[in-house]
């Protein structure tokens, strides 16, 4: 069973079940229907056309709960467009139905949610965690949106912010997480910037390219990750990095900045580095202190603290440090790495081995744990 492919064509079945009327969360219900029994069937008895099938068995399953529901008892009128076995349309449904779920009668952070869940292919915990927030808050998001837009019909596209919103989350995940999504979400932020004439659409787009670039260099072949600084930067796709910086700088042009735009910016003074100690980290902080301005987000206050530590001195670091929320995700490690540039190991080795108990996945508890073995042994010579 390849559930990759499922997968796949999730989003498009469902695309073609609210084109035919339905609305999201039953044409959600019929689809995962269907996934059931493809799970059961396929394996002793294969279909020539995946999509098709998928959408022919969504559509009974729709049909079935219709009848089985006197609510809903005027949907039998569309039994007559059961649509034939055979090849479907080779339509691309997936950004359609990201700005279908960012519907104006969902609250933004809802929107979100919703998609993520429902065509992003995120779990509720991997939502709350690119959320920063309980897995049980992230769930009620979901089941509200869910009652909110059960019954309306999805003919009102969201805006451009929540779709970018999502789409960043979804890179996110797949850059970082444990499911492989950044290619996707590069592809469908592509398909928007070539409709859609937004700086902010552009600068998510070389966000994602620059980061996109380095990511053969951040592991060693044993899976663990190595720290940017410690990079070969002969290993980063320079033809991503031209491509990301040509789009940033065309956008930058533009005289909008916005969120995007400025982390892209910050992304490209990394590589334009040809080492670690070249960085230009004044600039780095600079665009920092805009995207405060933009955002007043407390990861970003973190990830400046970063930035000042190296442009300023870990000291400095420190201080800016104690001004962020000490409960945010890597604030441990942070202070950590802060801690260690400033001379004090046995402090570093503690907060290593504090933050490596806090880490998200197993590869960067690992990691942070070899730091603090790393400096534990140097303090046993």
């Amino acid at each position: 069973m390849d559930e990759t492919l499922l997968r796949s064509l999730t989003p498009s079945v469902i695309g073609i079940l609210v084109r035919r009327g339905i609305d999201f969360a039953a044409a959600e219900d019929a689809v995962q229907d269907a996934l059931i029994e493809a799970v059961r069937v396929w394996p002793v008895d294969p279909p020539r056309d995946p999509k098709g099938w998928l959408t022919t068995v969504a559509w009974r399953r729709f049909l079935d709960a219709a009848r089985a529901d006197a609510a809903r008892r005027r949907r039998e009128d569309l039994v007559d467009e059961e649509p034939a076995p055979g090849p479907a349309f080779t339509v691309d449904d997936t950004l359609a139905l990201y700005f279908l779920c960012a519907h104006p009668s969902l609250t933004a952070s809802s929107a979100v949610a919703l998609t993520l869940r429902a065509v992003g292919g995120l779990t509720t915990r991997q939502i709350a965690h690119a959320y920063l927030v309980p897995e049980a808050t992230v769930a009620q998001r979901i089941s509200r949106a869910k009652r909110t837009v059960s019954g309306l019909r999805f003919d009102r596209p969201g805006d451009v912010a929540t779709v970018l919103r999502v789409l960043y989350l979804v890179f996110n995940e797949g850059y970082s997480g444990d499911v492989d999504l950044a290619a996707e979400a590069i592809r469908l932020t592509r398909q928007l910037a070539a409709t859609i004439d937004h700086p902010e659409v552009a600068g998510l787009l070389a966000l994602m390219l620059l980061h996109h670039a380095r990511r053969a260099a951040r592991t060693a072949p044993d899976g663990s990750l190595v720290p940017l600084a410690e990079q070969d930067r002969s290993r980063w796709d320079t033809r991503l990095i031209a491509e990301g910086v040509e789009i940033l700088q065309a956008a930058l042009a533009r005289d909008q900045l916005g969120e995007f735009q400025a982390q892209a910016a910050i992304a490209a003074l990394h590589a334009d580095a040809p080492t670690a100690a070249e960085t230009d980290w004044v600039q780095i902080v600079e665009w920092y202190d805009e995207l405060v301005r933009l955002t007043d987000s407390p990861v970003v206050r973190l990830n400046r603290a970063v930035a000042v530590g190296e442009a300023d001195g870990p000291r400095a670091g420190l201080r800016a440090l104690a001004a962020v929320d000490d409960t945010l995700p890597r604030y441990t490690a942070v202070a950590a790495y802060l801690h260690e540039r400033d001379g004090d190991p046995a402090t570093a080795a503690r907060r290593y081995a504090e933050a490596a108990r806090q880490a998200p996945n197993l590869a960067e508890r690992d990691h942070l744990t070899r730091q603090a073995a790393r400096l534990n042994a140097l303090g046993r010579r």
